[in-house]
Formats: structure tokens, sequence, C-alpha cells
């Protein structure tokens, strides 16, 4: 008897634990969310973007020129007591060699009789060259003084005239020329039905001051 009068006042105690249990479950995720210790923060993120500058591109890139290069820049010291500062580079860089043709004009198109379309290009040129610095790195300095930022600076800056000067002896430009070729002769052969030459633009000489 004693038995089940302790389980009759026991069992709506068991209720209510059970109960709270329960609701807990299904509520208590929502809770925590309400909970502003628990809340993410909130971005806010302003910007205007505004158009600067709007260019007509038209240059053609037909080639492109990778280099690797050990490049060491000296720079000679202001006293003379004090040793020249040194950077050793490890660069990689890229050339590509393009043309503009923005600058093919009406007269550069010529029509001979029914069979033949003569097409004067313009010259190639060398659209742009970088050192890319995610493959490039610094090999040492010395003697910087407290300046190897700067010096760092000027060695990379010397070593994007070096890619340059590379892409130019390596003979970038008659490579660009032949990749025009290529590529545009069969596509204007295409268009119009005829037989392609192609030639070269002749650039006036620049007539200077009189003297």
């Amino acid at each position: 008897m004693n038995v089940v009068r302790l389980l009759r006042r026991l069992l709506p105690l068991l209720f209510l634990v059970g109960l709270g249990w329960f609701l807990w479950r299904k509520i208590g995720p929502t809770l925590a969310g309400l909970n502003p210790l628990n809340a993410e923060p909130r971005v806010t993120v302003t910007h205007n973007t505004v158009l600067t500058q709007v260019e007509a591109l038209g240059k053609l890139e037909l080639v492109r020129y990778r280099f690797k290069d050990v490049v060491e820049y000296r720079r000679a010291s202001r006293y003379p007591l004090l040793p020249d500062a040194k950077v050793a580079l490890v660069v990689g860089g890229e050339a590509v060699g393009c043309l503009d043709l923005r600058k093919i004009r009406p007269q550069d198109v010529v029509f001979e009789g029914d069979t033949v379309v003569r097409v004067f290009l313009p010259a190639p040129e060398l659209c742009s060259f970088q050192v890319n610095h995610d493959q490039s790195r610094v090999f040492s300095t010395e003697n910087g003084f407290f300046q190897d930022a700067d010096l760092v600076d000027e060695g990379y800056k010397y070593a994007e005239k070096q890619v340059r000067n590379a892409a130019l002896q390596s003979g970038i430009l008659a490579e660009t020329q032949r990749n025009a070729e290529q590529i545009l002769v069969p596509m204007l052969r295409t268009l119009t039905g005829r037989r392609v030459v192609v030639g070269q633009q002749l650039l006036m000489p620049k007539v200077g001051p009189k003297q």
C-alpha cells in the first residue's frame, strides 16, 4: 500500500517532467534562436559602383610567351664606405603579342577582280608584358639597410623591363605576324569566298619640323 501511495504521489510529478521535456524538444530550438547572445551577427554592406571609363577593345591576342629568370638587381650605394644593395629574384613573367584591328582602314581592304581580296594588316605589337608575382619570389637581399621593400620593388620593375626585352629578342613580333596570317586568312576566305592575300600596312615616314 505504501508503494502504491508513493506512485500516486509521484505520477503527477513524472507527468510534468515528461511534459516539460517534450515541450523543450519542440520549442527549444526556436527559443535558442531568439536569444540575442546566440544570434548570428548581422552584416550590412553598402557600396556604390561608379563607371569611370569605357574603352573600345580591338586588339587580337595571337601569341603569349612565358619566361623564367633569375634576376640580380644591384643599387649603388650613395656612400663610399657602404656596400651596394642587392636583391636576387626568381621571376616568372609573360608577354603577349597582338594586332590592333582598330587600325585597319577601308583602303587596307582591296578587291582585285572577282577572285582575290588583298588585306593590309597593321604592324604586330607587344600589347602587354608583366611579371607574374604569384610565380615569382625573393631569393635573397643584401645590404638593404631597412629599405628591403623598396629594393625588391625596384628589382621587380627592372625584371619587368627584362621580360619586354626578352620577348622582343625572342621574335614575338614575327611570331605574332605568322599567327595572324594563319588565323585571319582562312576566316576571310570563308567570309568572302575569294583567295586572300595578306600584306602589311606601309607606314608613312614622320615629317619633322622644318629647320
